[in-house]
């Protein structure tokens, strides 16, 4: 797995979760939501993503999108 899918695949995991929790326990959890869509149209246009960099000192490959 490379760092874009991984980038992907946590994003994913944490919207499902926090949709879950906003369900479940309180709507203010749709705040974690609305903060994980913004980071990913931010990294889209400067291609500065925090779990990206960590991904990558775990010593994951370089995608195309980050490297």
């Amino acid at each position: 797995m490379n760092i874009d899918r991984a980038v992907m695949a946590f994003a994913g995991l944490v919207i499902l979760a926090s949709a879950v929790l906003a369900w479940l326990v309180s709507p203010l959890w749709l705040l974690l939501t609305g903060f994980v869509g913004l980071n990913l149209l931010q990294a889209s246009f400067t291609g500065f993503c925090p779990v990206a960099m960590l991904f990558r000192r775990l010593g994951m490959t370089a995608g195309s999108a980050f490297h």
